[in-house]
């Protein structure tokens, strides 16, 4: 059993590896940013990522706080198990769906780091909807024939669930929980937070289009299928698409979420400019 540690926040960064401060300040961002894009639920939601390592240790949030306040030291660690390791001194606790929904798909995935789970409104609507994600726009077509979808049993607190969670999502990084919200994993912070925003915002597209009440332009499985390649790999540019470019080179295909690493540093500066005590 991990012994806990409980720390003053203004103690947290000397306290860890500089790895994990690093991983700390990235899980913070991801909070900001899921806050500054509209995907947050009051206190509610979580998203863990996983220590480097063997000892199967992830960083999640206090509940309590709200995604604006969440900050690098305010985060707990706790391991597979349920044990609180790193308590910092705000008094928060986690949230108890957040270790039962997170912890198996972080033991059952060595290549997941980190997981995120919303209740959005577009998210939810669409998780209610028996047809669930259409490939109505292109921002949807990324995601197609690569999701999963989870019946819904009642809020996620409990394990004999949870690992129907994992079955549901296979080696998937999508899932959609019915009548409940979206959960995407993915192999680092930066791209699990780019399928989130590009999932939500399939998920609001979709939502406008239905509520228009005119008659849908359907693509041909053509156009979707080469859609699905043509982001199964990551950010393609001309300096480097003879090896990125999944069109050109099926080396460069994935069935992980690939985008997201290009635009982090920009996302971060985005938001050192509104506030940058998520690094504190």
């Amino acid at each position: 059993m991990g012994v806990m540690e409980v720390l003053p926040m203004a103690d947290v960064r000397s306290t860890v590896t500089a790895e994990e401060w690093q991983l700390r300040v990235d899980l913070a961002a991801c909070y900001r940013l899921m806050a500054v894009y509209g995907m947050t639920d009051l206190i509610y939601n979580h998203i863990s990522a996983r220590l480097p390592g063997g000892d199967e240790h992830y960083l999640i949030n206090p509940y309590g706080m709200l995604y604006e306040e969440i900050t690098a030291s305010s985060l707990l660690k706790i391991d597979i198990d349920g044990h609180t390791l790193v308590q910092p001194d705000h008094g928060y606790s986690v949230n108890v769906a957040g270790f039962y929904l997170h912890a198996p798909i972080h033991r059952a995935r060595a290549d997941v780091q980190c997981i995120i789970h919303t209740h959005t409104r577009a998210g939810t609507a669409v998780s209610a909807l028996d047809e669930g994600l259409l490939p109505l726009s292109q921002t949807a077509m990324r995601f197609h024939g690569q999701v999963g979808y989870h019946e819904f049993e009642g809020p996620a607190i409990n394990g004999l669930e949870c690992e129907r969670v994992v079955r549901d999502l296979g080696l998937r990084d999508v899932l959609i929980l019915r009548n409940h919200g979206l959960l995407v994993c993915g192999p680092s912070v930066p791209q699990t937070f780019n399928a989130m925003y590009w999932l939500e915002n399939a998920c609001r597209i979709q939502i406008d289009v239905l509520g228009c009440n005119r008659p849908v332009r359907q693509p041909s499985a053509l156009a979707i299928d080469n859609t699905v390649t043509c982001f199964s790999g990551q950010e393609i540019t001309l300096a480097n698409q003879a090896q990125t470019n999944p069109v050109l080179n099926e080396g460069a295909r994935t069935r992980h979420v690939g985008y997201g690493s290009l635009e982090w540093a920009a996302l971060r500066r985005k938001l050192d400019a509104l506030d940058p005590s998520y690094q504190s």
